[in-house]
């Protein structure tokens, strides 16, 4: 991005930073979507994060300048820069300059970014710190469901209403969810109120089983079947093994909407409503605010 970036600064004009992501975005003919795409944590667009880094590099390294808030201009160096690199533009180049080159490895040295795991790439800070997030996520998920995979069965459908509840589901009545008795459930595992006032219940079938054990079109038909004995149209199926094609495809063809939650994806709805864990610890990443020096 480095080279568009000062190609747009080249008349030594002021420059917004907006301007220069969307002359970027222009010159690698970037649709809708790209330009729009956000980063995981939603706070920020791909384009507007690697672009900020691409001007803080610059402005480190000496090739711009910066004259106010969100303004920059080139400098004689970020010309010159142009000039022999028109093909483009790295860190490595920019090394040269011995204060980004300090600046650089510095940073590297207290920051872990050189122990960062294959996945994270060669992204900005925010990028990488979000893959080994996701990296983290991905092995919780994993040891949440060897977990729950060596529950009581009684247990696990105490825990899928527990979930349910923190999904919203359930009100303030004392029966809004409940488990039914193993003698006369008929395929039925619990209930739940869909609303507060519960002017509607889901039906829950939860099979709480292990790998190589899949759930197949017998049992969802039979889960169904019961919905249709007890006159209700909607249920949740949840195992924490998988299911079947054929049963993903038959849930297709009825007309109860019936929702099937398979393991992974019942430890990824664990983790995001906060069921069977705990935070083990934070990270605040800070940046400057701009508004209070401007205020001074």
């Amino acid at each position: 991005m480095m080279v568009p970036f000062l190609q747009l600064a080249s008349d030594g004009k002021e420059h917004e930073l907006q301007e220069a992501a969307n002359y970027i975005a222009d010159s690698f003919r970037l649709g809708p979507d790209d330009r729009e795409e956000p980063l995981p944590s939603g706070n920020q667009t791909r384009l507007s994060n690697r672009v900020g880094w691409c001007r803080t590099h610059l402005k480190v390294a000496g090739a711009i300048e910066y004259v106010r808030r969100g303004v920059f201009r080139i400098t004689e160096r970020g010309l010159d820069l142009l000039k022999s690199h028109p093909e483009g533009l790295s860190l490595k180049i920019l090394d040269q300059f011995q204060e980004h080159y300090d600046w650089f490895h510095s940073k590297a040295k207290k920051e872990p970014a050189s122990t960062f795991s294959e996945s994270t790439g060669s992204g900005t800070p925010e990028e990488q710190i979000q893959a080994l997030v996701a990296d983290l996520k991905q092995q919780l998920s994993v040891d949440l469901l060897e977990h729950v995979k060596k529950m009581d069965p009684l247990k696990f459908e105490g825990l899928v209403l527990e979930l349910l509840k923190a999904m919203g589901y359930g009100g303030f009545r004392p029966d809004a969810a409940s488990t039914t008795k193993k003698s006369h459930d008929e395929g039925i595992d619990g209930i739940i109120n869909e609303d507060q006032l519960g002017l509607d219940v889901i039906y829950v079938q939860a099979k709480r089983w292990k790998d190589g054990n899949t759930v197949g079109r017998q049992e969802v038909q039979g889960f169904v079947g019961a919905l249709v004995g007890k006159h209700v149209s909607k249920g949740v199926f949840i195992t924490s093994s998988q299911f079947a094609h054929t049963a993903e495809d038959y849930v297709k063809g009825v007309p109860q909407k019936v929702i099937l939650i398979d393991g992974p994806k019942l430890a990824d709805l664990m983790i995001e409503y906060n069921i069977g864990v705990s935070v083990a610890s934070a990270i605040h990443v800070k940046k400057v605010d701009t508004d209070y020096f401007e205020d001074l």
